[in-house]
């Protein structure tokens, strides 16, 4: 047998729109300080940005992606995508941070509901047993954008002004626009429950346990990485350049960890790949907090975190994808939006955890926040997992 794997042109679509969102979602990181500036507000309230576009995300994206359940799967991507682009628009026209607070909700919404789409539109543009690589093709675009995007959307936005990145997303998202009319095959919607019974997913404990995974296990890397431009310049010593210079290498572990992250989770199966990969989060965090004075260990600490915080991003998704198709084979969309609104629940806990900390004047404290959350993660991982091996056999025993 020579076949090999050969990634499908519609998966290279959704990573060309997973980079824009990436660097959507994440260039407020790169740029908080120029936005409280500017605005006239604190870190703190700039800050908010992040945690309050993740919760939007959370809260829109599953009534969203309901609405949208019954639709086929391509027009309902480019809607989502022109959404989007609307969204940045009106966030780099901002002059308020009610305006601009409002332009990241428009975008936070169709971030989410394309992510959570996308996902199970890779699944099923994949061979049988890949679903976790195909996911972790399009998640790859988000942690290019890590990797390119971010840190020079940073260094534009830091010196010639904080608006600039996002009318360079909104061209991003015309680019994106046009790869979907292109490469992305007609899809119909898949069989789905009524709204009542979709909904029903959430009294699922399987269900809520692969959420609260995602939420803690996520959500860990938060308390510290919405400051970390901050972290770096104020506590590490670093200049605002070589602050954005080291998104890169956090930007470049998130690429090499989500594409590694997806190989692992296909080979060993996603419950064992986040186990580890949460243990090893614990311990880098650890050690980061116990080295972030330390200019030289910072920077191989970058790695290692963003190598396992976006590595188990493949395992997230693929994890609730199988959770969804043994206990709620009718709500799979709705299941999969569950579980980016966990992402991003992930993402206010930690931030608000964070700016918690930040107000008090313990930004060097924030890591142990994630410590905490990322040992909490283990224990509906290790319930999930016991259940799942359960009703697997289940079957074979009555066989």
């Amino acid at each position: 047998m020579t076949n090999q794997y050969r990634t499908h042109a519609g998966i290279w679509a959704l990573a060309v729109t997973a980079f824009a969102i990436g660097i959507a979602e994440f260039i407020v990181v790169g740029i908080l300080p120029a936005i409280a500036d500017h605005l006239g507000i604190s870190l703190a309230r700039a800050g908010s940005l992040v945690g309050l576009y993740a919760m939007s995300l959370a809260i829109g994206t599953p009534l969203l992606v309901l609405g949208l359940a019954r639709f086929p799967r391509k027009p309902v991507l480019l809607v989502l995508i022109s959404v989007f682009l609307v969204g940045n628009l009106l966030s780099a026209l901002s002059d308020n941070y009610a305006l601009l607070l409002a332009g990241r909700i428009v975008t936070a919404v169709a971030h989410g509901s394309f992510f959570a789409i996308g996902a199970t539109v890779a699944a099923r543009l994949a061979p049988t047993g890949q679903a976790s690589r195909a996911i972790a093709v399009m998640f790859a675009g988000l942690t290019l954008a890590m990797v390119i995007g971010v840190p020079l959307g940073t260094l534009i936005g830091n010196g010639f002004g904080w608006q600039l990145p996002f009318f360079a997303v909104a061209l991003l998202a015309a680019l994106a626009w046009l790869a979907t009319a292109l490469w992305m095959p007609s899809l119909p919607a898949q069989p789905a429950g009524h709204a009542v019974t979709q909904l029903a997913a959430l009294l699922q404990p399987p269900i809520l346990a692969m959420l609260s995974i995602t939420v803690l296990g996520f959500g860990a890397s938060f308390a510290a990485f919405t400051f970390i431009t901050p972290i770096l310049t104020d506590i590490t010593g670093f200049s605002i350049r070589n602050a954005s210079l080291l998104l890169v290498v956090f930007g470049a572990a998130t690429l090499v960890g989500n594409l590694a992250g997806g190989r692992w989770a296909a080979s060993v199966g996603w419950p064992v790949a986040l186990r580890r990969m949460l243990t090893g989060l614990s311990l880098t965090l650890v050690v980061l907090a116990l080295f972030i004075p330390y200019r030289a260990p910072m920077v191989v600490l970058l790695f290692v975190w963003g190598l396992l915080a976006f590595g188990m991003s493949p395992s997230f998704q693929a994890g609730m994808l199988a959770t969804a198709e043994r206990w709620t084979p009718g709500a799979l969309d709705f299941a999969s939006a569950l579980n980016i609104s966990a992402f991003n629940l992930g993402i206010t806990l930690g931030e608000m955890l964070g700016s918690a900390m930040v107000a008090r004047g313990s930004m060097a404290l924030t890591p142990w926040a994630g410590v905490g959350l990322a040992l909490v993660a283990q224990l509906p991982l290790a319930w999930l997992a016991r259940r799942s091996f359960r009703a697997k056999r289940a079957p074979a025993a009555s066989g």
